[in-house]
């Protein structure tokens, strides 16, 4: 059908998107149906359709035609027989996610004056396969072969099928609407033949289009030059300028092949003669073929040109040496003609081949002969070209179609060139590239949790767990401890020598806060030992550096610079080293933060004065030892500061966004035997049970992570020496009054709402945790908050940070820093509120004053009250 205005251009593309909407809902065992018939009856058309073709365009012969048919009608037909293209594609129950298949809608198929047959062909089947429809705009010199192949595919389908869809309309596109813009729903897609492809790319929506030709460099070896010869000709005899695909249009030659190649082309049928060939072509602009040579044998090109040549010559070859705009021999020329330059060696070939393929013809195709087995270096090299296809040994125009040299580069008579050439298609086009592929992601839970693989708890457990360490086949131990607790390690480690087991102690680590200058000296020490197995003993500094001693012992390399990196989830940056050669096995000789459990280790810095957290499942130890004999002497302050820190654990863990329904069992224990422990110190079950709390905690932290309360904590105490664990205790009146109603709530699969204010009565009624009902009330909050006033009063605990010592003047000096710090904490995702910086630095002052948190407006004019004291005491300090 004809359309000679804007008007019938729009009603027919609303005709054909009702009819495509049809189409759409068809299964996929109709379509392929649909897509195996209109396959067979291009097949069976090929002859007709290629007289045809010859005919109208005077392009080219019958018989390579009738190829290029059948090979649109049957490899396309069996390269996507199988393929799914509609409804759901795939679907993982696992990860839980569908993947869709939807078509495109309508395509514009714009087809050449070169191929006019076997492209509506091509593009016809690949249409019907993706349930799109698509309308033909053929070339004026080939319409009425474009039409017949595109009335041919439409008829195949059966009668009712037809009515239905209404598929493979074939369109006379006057001139003057050539540059319309393109209707809603309407796309460009795919454009076939240089020029074609040139106006697509301005039009500014095409998704594949074919663009300049291809060029080749030759290299080395008599064997690969006629190899060479017979493929350039067999491109330009049989399928170019015959067929008219996108032929060779240039050639690189180097030093050592070139004598060789000049009479393997006059033997393969070659002429080469510069001076009459220049005279053939004329490019008055870019992009543009002198029409009269397109598709013409080589004799009569030559006779164009003023010469005579034997008509069994199948190539004109010109020998040219400029890289340019200026030499006609260096672009696209639809014939067989061929430019060919000379260079002294591969590297000069390649530099000069990556200046034309700039000129024209970028992304495309290039194609190399040489030894591809003796010399893979030459095709790793050739890769740099910016083409989309690299061939190798192979004829460019049948090879960079598909499925004929190589199986499996797939077959397609649209090469997309990729944004190199203008197009976002890279591939050669197929059905993939005519859909589009929705993803339905359900909701997913991401949870694990990792422990040691050996736990030793209950009094007298040391001495079998040390046991354990000897049968397993340990020569060499490393004790990490400090002067403290020597007494008890020198015993330890005798009772090991005896056993065959050499020891060798490193007591240097400090009470309380070890700097990385004691890091750096653990593995030199152990370089030189070289141990089998780590033992830490004391609290969390000697696990801490036990641990990082032995990442060091393992690793040379590591640096904690990249350690302390945050990460949101397991997909980090850094990924953490595994233990291969020495084994850790902590064990505590105080109820404090069960760093044996768990995937958490501060280490300090002596370029900043705070925590940095290092969180992997890589510095969980191989063995815990939780015998509560060790904690039976404990003084009554270490018993004070530990379970407080540990009380801050169980209660993070409770509301963290990483929380499980597991029990909590450590916040109950820590709450009956907490006091208990502190006043009765002599009291072994009180002591015991306190020991085991403290250890359960971390575990529920190892899975769930922690929360403000430790970020705070990390930053401050380092900050002003003020000791970690009463710090924690401090906070947490004013973490968990801001915990009940944030601002912003973490994104997180398994965290639906916020869970704080529900499961703060957790502590008093363990089952209501579980319910999953969301509370209607927040009244509940400050009932667990008075439990936590109560033991801090009882065990002596300043109500807050100025009560503990910490000069007004120095805290305000450093808040805004350490609000921005403590953001930066490793657990900040795991918070139920994300918090803001502002926010922080509102808990940082509450919890300085004494006083409750509160937000906005109220939380602003306190500050404004408290700035001027502050500036009055700090000038007078100063």
């Amino acid at each position: 059908m004809a359309v000679t205005n804007v008007a019938e251009l729009n009603a027919l593309v609303e005709r054909v998107k009702k009819a495509q909407r049809e189409y759409a809902s068809f299964t996929q065992e109709q379509v392929d149906k649909i897509f195996r018939a209109a396959a067979l009856a291009a097949a069976d058309a090929r002859i007709p359709l290629a007289k045809m073709a010859v005919a109208e365009s005077g392009m080219g012969i019958v018989e390579d035609k009738v190829i290029k048919n059948h090979f649109a009608s049957e490899y396309i037909y069996n390269a996507y027989k199988d393929e799914k293209t509609c409804g759901v594609l795939s679907e993982d129950d696992t990860f839980r996610t569908i993947t869709i298949a939807e078509p495109i809608g309508i395509i514009c198929g714009i087809v050449p004056t070169t191929n006019p047959t076997s492209t509506a062909i091509f593009k016809s089947l690949i249409s019907l396969k993706t349930r799109n429809a698509i309308i033909f705009s053929p070339h004026p010199r080939a319409k009425e072969a474009t039409n017949k192949a595109a009335d041919i595919v439409s008829k195949a389908l059966s009668l009712p099928a037809r009515r239905k869809i209404r598929l493979a309309r074939s369109i006379n596109l006057p001139v003057e609407l050539s540059n319309v813009d393109a209707p809603p729903g309407y796309i460009p897609d795919p454009a076939t033949g240089s020029r074609h492809g040139y106006s697509c790319i301005q039009l500014g929506s095409t998704l594949s289009a074919i663009g300049q030709a291809t060029l080749r460099l030759v290299l080395m070896k008599p064997l690969i030059d006629s190899n060479a010869a017979c493929g350039l000709c067999l491109d330009a005899y049989n399928l170019c300028y015959r067929g008219n695909l996108c032929f060779c249009t240039s050639l690189f030659v180097v030093d050592s092949a070139y004598l060789h190649m000049r009479p393997d082309f006059r033997q393969h049928g070659g002429y080469m003669r510069r001076p009459e060939l220049k005279a053939v072509q004329r490019y008055p602009e870019k992009w543009r073929s002198e029409r009269a040579i397109v598709g013409q044998p080589a004799y009569k090109i030559a006779e164009l040109a003023g010469f005579s040549v034997p008509e069994t010559t199948k190539i004109l070859i010109g020998e040219v040496t400029v890289v340019d705009e200026s030499e006609p021999f260096a672009h696209e020329k639809l014939s067989p003609t061929l430019a060919m330059y000379r260079a002294k060696d591969f590297e000069e070939a390649v530099e000069k081949a990556e200046k034309l393929v700039a000129m024209g013809g970028i992304g495309h195709t290039s194609c190399l002969y040489t030894d591809q087995d003796n010399q893979p270096e030459r095709v790793a090299y050739f890769g740099q070209m910016k083409n989309a296809r690299i061939l190798i040994n192979t004829p460019a125009s049948q090879g960079g179609i598909g499925d004929l040299y190589n199986f499996k580069l797939p077959p397609s008579l649209t090469l997309g060139c990729g944004s190199w050439g203008g197009n976002s298609i890279s591939e050669n086009v197929g059905p993939k590239h005519l859909i589009y592929k929705k993803t339905v992601a359900k909701r997913a839970e991401n949870m694990w949790h990792k422990l040691p693989k050996s736990i030793y708890f209950r009094r007298g457990s040391l001495p079998i767990a040390l046991d354990e360490v000897i049968t397993d086949g340990h020569k060499r131990a490393l004790i990490v401890t400090d002067r403290f607790c020597s007494t008890t390690v020198s015993d330890r480690s005798l009772c090991a020598e005896r056993r065959g087991v050499e020891t060798e102690v490193f007591f240097e680590v400090e009470a309380a806060d070890p700097t990385l200058s004691v890091v750096r000296k653990g593995p030199e020490l152990a370089n030189s030992f070289k141990p089998d197995v780590i033992i830490a003993v004391g609290g969390v500094p000697r696990w801490t550096r036990g641990e990082i001693i032995g990442s060091c012992t393992n690793h040379p390399e590591t640096r904690l610079i990249e350690e302390r990196v945050r990460f949101m989830t397991s997909y980090r940056i850094y990924k953490f080293p595994k233990m291969v050669k020495a084994k850790c096995s902590p064990s505590t000789t105080t109820s404090g933060t069960g760093s044996k459990l768990h995937r958490l280790r501060l280490c300090p810095t002596t370029l900043l004065p705070q925590k940095y957290p290092l969180a992997d499942y890589a510095v969980t130890p191989d063995m815990a030892i939780v015998d509560a004999n060790l904690v039976m002497d404990m003084p009554n302050t270490l018993t004070r500061k530990g379970p407080l820190h540990r009380l801050t654990h169980a209660m993070e863990r409770i509301v963290s966004v990483l929380a499980s329904q597991s029990d909590g069992q450590a916040l109950q224990a820590l709450k009956e035997y907490f006091p208990a422990s502190y006043h009765e110190g002599k009291n072994p079950v009180a002591r015991e049970r306190l020991h085991s709390a403290a250890t359960i905690a971390p575990i529920a932290f190892a899975n769930a992570f922690l929360g403000v309360c430790h970020w705070m904590a990390h930053k401050l105490p380092a900050q002003l020496h003020i000791p970690h664990g009463p710090f924690n205790a401090r906070y947490r009146h004013s973490v968990r009054r801001a915990q009940s109603n944030p601002t912003k709530q973490v994104a997180l699969s398994q965290y639906l709402y916020n869970f704080a204010a529900h499961r703060w009565p957790a502590e008093r009624s363990i089952p209501r945790a579980r319910t999953g009902i969301r509370p209607r009330k927040y009244k509940l909050v400050p009932v667990a908050l008075c439990h936590v006033k109560g033991i801090k009063a009882d065990l002596g605990i300043p109500k807050s940070i100025r009560e503990a010592g910490v000069q007004e003047a120095d805290f305000l000096a450093h808040v805004d820093k350490l609000s921005e710090d403590a953001f930066d904490d490793q657990c900040t995702g795991a918070n139920p509120r994300y918090p803001l910086m502002s926010e922080l630095k509102q808990i940082l002052l509450d919890t300085y004053y004494g006083r409750d948190f509160t937000e906005g407006e109220v939380a602003a004019k306190k500050d404004v009250v408290a700035a001027p004291k502050a500036e009055k005491k700090a000038k007078k300090s100063a």
